[in-house]
């Protein structure tokens, strides 16, 4: 049995506590669980209500472990973390420099080629099991895949000194590319599932929130890579002009929505898995832990890279480490992660 990496309080009325080299959760007065903090990653606090005590906090600071709280409707709000920084002052001035020069051009392209190629092997993913058994929505997933390597060509015909000769291209690309994948993402849903299509932020309907806080999950996770990595969360690339946003966390989710969020949430409706939300258009407690669940079960699946199979969180934190080492000139290439199909 493997050791547990989360702890998610998910109930109204939920209290964290330390308890010698454990954490304590209790529900109404009852102890639930008690989790060694040896190998605990992260706390993710998804309900309101909960509490949590100071000896918590300081523990999690110390070893870090982030404490990450998300809203009903998959919002990352507030996050708690050690005052440490791993990296070094060189990295983030490289970081800042990079995004007047090349090698801001060439994270951008990376990021979104990382994106398009992971959306077109998703679709990949989930056609091959459609080949036989319905050969016209096989045809249209094949049109799709293709018409997305049409993108990534364009990708890379662009070229300019930095990212800024070249972001508005990248994100039309991103646009054009975003309209076909979902398209095929719908078109694999079963007849009585009605969806509209992706929504971000505010969505109620049960697909769209349960990517929006698959995805939040996500943000929370690479945000901390690239903590690690020592570069400044706040400095990105394609994402710069949205003030007050981690613009570097929301470039380099990108090369991971599809392969960590994506697979797992048309997964699970494909297999007739019941995601339901409550009145106020949240998902419920039972929908928010089985998702979060699978959620980590795909971050420990394993993925080639660098010519071996590796675990995605442990890809995640290489990843992170690539741009440090680019920007900073101990790399010359940044190539973008691409998963399997």
């Amino acid at each position: 049995m493997s050791e547990k990496r989360q702890i998610i309080l998910d109930k109204y009325g939920m209290f964290l506590s330390k308890h010698s080299e454990r954490l304590r959760i209790k529900s109404e007065g009852q102890i639930v669980e008690e989790v060694p903090l040896i190998h605990l990653d992260s706390v993710l606090i998804t309900s309101r209500g909960v509490s949590i005590s100071s000896d918590v906090v300081e523990v999690c600071a110390e070893r870090g472990i982030d404490i990450i709280y998300i809203s009903g409707n998959g919002n990352v709000y507030g996050r708690l973390s050690g005052p440490a920084l791993v990296g070094t002052v060189k990295t983030r001035r490289e970081q800042l420099m990079a995004l007047g020069d090349r090698r801001g051009f060439e994270l951008g392209r990376a990021f979104a080629a990382g994106k398009i190629h992971n959306q077109k092997n998703i679709i990949r993913y989930f056609a091959r099991y459609r080949k036989v058994v319905d050969s016209e929505l096989f045809g249209f997933l094949e049109d799709s895949r293709k018409r997305l390597e049409g993108n990534i060509k364009s990708l890379v015909e662009l070229d300019g000194q930095s990212v800024d000769d070249v972001r508005e291209s990248i994100l039309n690309i991103e646009g054009r590319s975003a309209s076909i994948y979902w398209d095929a993402m719908k078109a694999l849903l079963k007849d009585d599932m009605e969806w509209q299509g992706r929504e971000g932020r505010g969505a109620s309907d049960p697909i769209n929130s349960a990517l929006n806080y698959s995805y939040a999950i996500l943000y929370g996770q690479v945000e901390k890579a690239i903590i690690l990595a020592g570069l400044d969360p706040y400095a990105g690339f394609v994402h710069t002009d949205r003030a007050g946003k981690p613009s570097l966390v929301l470039d380099l989710i990108e090369e991971f929505r599809q392969q960590v969020v994506d697979r797992v949430i048309f997964g699970m409706l494909g297999k007739g898995s019941d995601i339901k939300v409550d009145d106020e258009g949240k998902l419920d407690e039972k929908t928010r832990k089985t998702i979060a669940q699978k959620f980590f079960e795909r971050l420990d699946g394993e993925e080639r890279y660098s010519g071996m199979k590796q675990k995605l969180r442990t890809i995640m934190l290489k990843q992170a480490q690539a741009v440090a080492s680019f920007v900073r000139g101990d790399r010359p290439v940044y190539k973008p992660f691409v998963g399997g199909w």
